[in-house]
């Protein structure tokens, strides 16, 4: 175990500096480039913060869609392929809610003020 400070805060620390005070004193392109690379520093907050427990759930729900085990990984290129032959579709029991909670997750790493999540995570908390 490493001590303090946690990655993410690392990250997050750096990303708030860059953003409180080196953004106000550039301008033009280098300071869209910034916002740019600000933007995938908190992209990399949120996916360490958040990827542990989404991909502990993922896993789960893919294990149970077709009770058995395997990587993470691998039981999703297996339902790729399952999709992809048509042996699964939107019908077959599980498959959407596993795919709609799979995005959801991905969206709140990747998106989190995307409207369409937010209005869904706000849904869902109802």
């Amino acid at each position: 175990m490493q001590d303090e400070p946690r990655p993410d805060e690392l990250i997050k620390a750096v990303a708030d500096f860059l953003r409180e005070q080196i953004v106000p004193q550039i301008s033009g392109h280098a300071a869209f480039k910034l916002r740019v690379g600000i933007n995938a520093l908190d992209l990399v907050t949120r996916q360490l913060a958040l990827s542990g427990e989404s991909d502990a759930e993922e896993h789960a729900s893919l294990k149970a869609l077709f009770s058995h085990d395997g990587s993470l990984f691998n039981l999703n290129a297996e339902l790729a392929d399952r999709i992809a032959s048509g042996a699964v579709d939107l019908s077959t029991p599980g498959v959407k809610d596993h795919l709609w909670r799979t995005t959801l997750a991905k969206l709140a790493v990747d998106q989190p003020n995307y409207a369409s999540y937010r209005r869904e995570v706000e849904r869902c908390s109802d």
